[in-house]
This record gives C-alpha cells, sequence and structure tokens, in this order.
C-alpha cells in the first residue's frame, strides 16, 4: 500500500502524488543508497522548541480526530519484547482461546501509546511542549486486528508554576472501528507563551 502521500516499491525511487502534494510537515531528504540503490525519504520535520502554537493560541473546545490505525499480531509482539510484558493476555493464543476474551488482546499501554502517535500526527504543533500529566482508564480490550481512532478535546487551561509557561488539559477518547471506547482519560501539557 506504501505511504499515504507517495508509493515505494522495492529499491525505487519514492515518489510523492502530484496531485494531492506533500503537506508541510513532511520533508523530502536527498536520495541515499540503501543496498547499492539510490532511495528516496520522506521524514517528519523537527519541531523547534520556539515554533507552533502557543498558549494563547489554544482555546477550550478545541477538537482533534486522528487518521485510523490497525493494530497487528506483529505489534503485540513486539511491544512485548519491548516492555518485557509476556502476560498470558498477549502472548499465548491457546490459553486465551478458552478466556472471557477468546483471544489475545493488545497491551494496555499499547493502546495508550498509539493514541499518543495518532494525535501527534493530527494536532498542531505546540510551542515548547511538555508532556506532565496523565489520568487514564482502560474501559475494553483491543483485539488483534481492531482498527483504532483517537479523539482529543481542549477542556481547560491554566496558569503554570513556572513563568512563561501554561497549562492545557486535554480529554481523550480512543475508539475501535466499531466505535467502541477502549480508552479514555486526560493529558497535561505544558506549553510555552507567546513572548512580549
Amino acid at each position: 500500500m506504501g505511504l499515504p502521500y507517495g508509493r515505494a516499491k522495492n529499491s525505487t525511487p519514492l515518489r510523492l502524488d502530484e496531485a494531492n502534494g506533500s503537506p508541510d510537515w513532511i520533508v523530502p531528504e536527498p536520495p541515499r543508497a540503501v543496498h547499492g540503490h539510490a532511495r528516496r525519504v520522506l521524514s517528519l520535520r523537527a519541531v523547534k522548541p520556539d515554533s507552533g502554537l502557543c498558549f494563547e493560541d489554544l482555546h477550550v473546545g478545541d477538537e482533534y480526530r486522528s487518521p485510523g490505525r490497525t493494530v497487528t499480531e506483529a505489534d503485540i509482539v513486539i511491544f512485548a519484547g519491548l516492555s518485557g510484558d509476556y502476560n498470558v493476555l498477549h502472548t499465548d493464543a491457546e490459553y486465551m482461546k478458552a478466556s472471557l476474551y477468546g483471544e489475545r488482546i493488545a497491551h494496555g499501554l499499547l493502546g495508550l501509546s498509539v493514541q499518543h502517535g495518532l494525535l501527534a500526527r493530527s494536532m498542531p504543533d505546540r510551542a515548547g511542549e511538555r508532556f506532565v500529566g496523565l489520568k487514564w482508564k482502560f474501559k475494553g480490550p483491543i483485539r488483534i486486528g481492531d482498527t483504532l481512532h483517537a479523539r482529543a478535546r481542549v477542556v481547560a487551561k491554566k496558569d503554570a508554576d513556572e513563568p512563561g509557561w501554561g497549562v492545557i488539559i486535554m480529554e481523550r477518547q480512543v475508539l475501535n472501528q466499531r466505535g467502541e471506547l477502549v480508552q479514555e482519560g486526560e493529558t497535561e501539557h505544558l506549553v510555552s507563551r507567546r513572548l512580549g
């Protein structure tokens, strides 16, 4: 299937879809050699601490919705290896056939990580942002093959203890392809104020 803004096949150079163009957050890099063949790579541009929306630009009620992402068996196996969490819920297909779920399910923290990545792709950059707090609930299982979507809404803004910063509180939800709520919670972010 390839990237949404272009296509790479084997070792042929990546060509951007001329009709759709390229969003400003995707930056083509110069061709580089991979296994003796020239490859063109797209990468996300680096976020500079002074770029993006400032605290004053964000408003209570701002909403964001992500694209979807399907959770695969490979995601679960890799996350088990990365986290060291080899609980039978995630790793023993035979045992889980007789369980309440009838199959293996994804780690709750894998779902939390996926929603963070989905929303990072869907929300504008925030100047000097620092993630500082989390309250989270795991409401239902995430199954192999589920496609997750995330929603976020700014629910509060307040002054930070540190001068030059403000705090935004975001309510977040993770839903599967059937619209079932599988995770929800709140995140707190320090965002820099506009200078001057």
